[in-house]
Formats: structure tokens, sequence, C-alpha cells
């Protein structure tokens, strides 16, 4: 590891060594990582990852930390932060172009400021644009597979371009995250519309988010994908599971869908809680439920 360690800090200018996961996932949870990098361009993600395959170590991108837990005994090997420093966002015309590491919450304040909307449903959403993509995130009606025209990806060291139905977006899925490739950048079509109009679309939207969900806690965001002809959140609820702790972390109390860090919650609290709720509606409903949550590192 100290040789792994070395050669990251010889070529790479941001990279920090066994770095508390807790500061960069919004559950506020998780161990150190061996190795943290935040690249500054696609060249970097590539350099990173042949030193990764070099020293036979492995590797895993993030985005905001928003929809992951970090295991409490961290990660052995190498985070790959894409964020901040590949968060560029360009107009041209009702085409926005992002880069991987934007927030989506910033994309769609783009868009309101050039009066396109489309992408109301993602000013709320905590996600970077690579992290949306790949999960095809949504809300409030609205998907990005309703708006991307084209995604570049990074698959096995090649830059790939993949339209909108190359992407093979899902409920929650694609292509591109079913096979590990990295998103550089996307592409989104919007339309021209009132700036005003979509302002108050945008404020009614987080209006809602704010009085329905616990923003007020430490989350990974929805806890559960959506069963086929149910609401998790509601299945959670009627089996009497609103409030339902494990250690620090809790069913929420304002919205059943979302597993929430009350303060000093383990991963393992998290694990252990999923587990119940899991057991506990498919006794009551039949109904498995299957997590949205994406577990990386050491439980």
């Amino acid at each position: 590891m100290l040789e792994l360690k070395n050669a990251f800090k010889n070529k790479f200018a941001n990279v920090l060594f066994d770095e508390p996961m807790k500061k960069h996932t919004t559950f506020k949870i998780g161990g150190n990582a061996d190795v943290f990098i935040i690249p500054n361009d696609s060249g970097e993600i590539i350099d990173a990852i042949k030193l990764c395959e070099e020293f036979k170590a492995p590797f895993y991108i993030i985005g905001n930390g928003s929809n992951i837990l970090v295991g409490d005994g961290g990660i052995n090997g190498v985070v790959i932060q894409i964020f901040k420093n590949m968060g560029n966002i360009g107009v041209n015309g009702n085409i926005i172009k992002a880069e991987g590491g934007a927030l989506l919450s910033l994309v769609s304040r783009k868009a309101l400021e050039e009066g396109l909307t489309g992408l109301e449903f993602a000013s709320g959403i905590p996600g970077t644009v690579g992290g949306g993509v790949c999960m095809n995130a949504g809300a409030y009606g609205g998907e990005m597979k309703d708006i991307i025209s084209k995604v570049v990806v990074l698959k096995n060291g090649e830059i790939l371009e993949l339209s909108n139905e190359e992407s093979e977006f899902e409920y929650r899925n694609s292509c591109i995250l079913k096979n590990g490739m990295i998103v550089l950048e996307a592409e989104m079509v919007l339309q021209k519309g009132k700036a005003d109009e979509i302002k108050e679309k945008m404020f009614e939207f987080n209006r809602l988010r704010s009085e329905k969900q616990p923003l007020e806690f430490p989350s990974a965001g929805s806890a559960f994908k959506r069963p086929e002809g149910y609401f998790a959140g509601k299945l959670i609820m009627d089996s009497g599971l609103r409030g339902y702790s494990v250690g620090g972390a809790s069913v929420s109390e304002k919205h059943c869908g979302f597993i929430i860090n009350k303060g000093n919650a383990t991963a393992k609290d998290v694990i252990t809680l999923i587990d119940d709720v899991k057991r506990i509606v498919n006794d009551k409903f039949g109904v498995m439920l299957k997590p949205e949550i994406r577990f990386i590192g050491n439980f």
C-alpha cells in the first residue's frame, strides 16, 4: 500500500491519504479510504485507473456522495471523486453540455438563467450529472432520459460517445451503470420557456421536497427503489416502521422511504436497519424491497 500511495503522491496534485469518507458522503458515514484523488480532467482519470491496475488496487468512482453508503471499515484501494474540478457547464441555444462532476442543481439553475425548461425536476437533486445519468435520476415526473441526447463516457480506457438509445435508460438504471462506465460529459436538449414559469416550477418542487423529505438530517436520499405497483415509503409506513431505529440510524418519520443519520450512525446500523425493513415489509405484504443506495467498502 505504501508503494501505491507514493505512486499517487508523485503523479497527482489533488490526492489525499487515509481520508475519512464521512466527509465526502451526504450520509456522513464511512471509514477511511486508502487513497482519495480528485482528478482535473479525463486524462487524470485514465492515469489514476492505470495506476490502480498496475498495483492491482480496486478503485471506486464517486461524485457528491449522495447515493452511497461507505462501510465502517473504510475502503481498501482508491476513490476517484469526479466532482467540482470537473464541473464545467456550457450552453449553446437550447443545448446544455455539462461535465460529469457538475451538480444537477447548478445545471438546472443555469437552465433557468438561460430560459430553458425541462430540467426543473432536478433542481433539488443533490447528485452530480455523472451519477444522475448513470442511475437515470428522476423526480416529480421527470427523468434524465427525457432530456439526454448524448453521453461521453470512459470505458476500459477508451472515450466513447453514446446516444440516448445506446445508453439503455431504465428505471434508476442504465447500461452505463451496468457496465461500469464513467460519465465524463452529458449533452441535454431542453426547450425554450418563460423564466418566471420555470422559476415557479422549481420553487414548487423544492417546496414539496422540503415539506416531505427529511432534508434536515444526513441521508443518502431514497433508500429503496419503487416496487412495481407500490410506493416503498407507504409500504414501510404501513408496516408500522415510521421512526424505527437501529443505533443512530432511523426510518424517517417525515418520509418513510428515507433512512436518516440521527447522529453518529454507523454503516452497520444502516445495514441492519435496511435488512429489518426488508424482512418486515416482505413478511407483511409479500414485497421484497430493493435498496437504491450503493454500498462500497468494508462492512
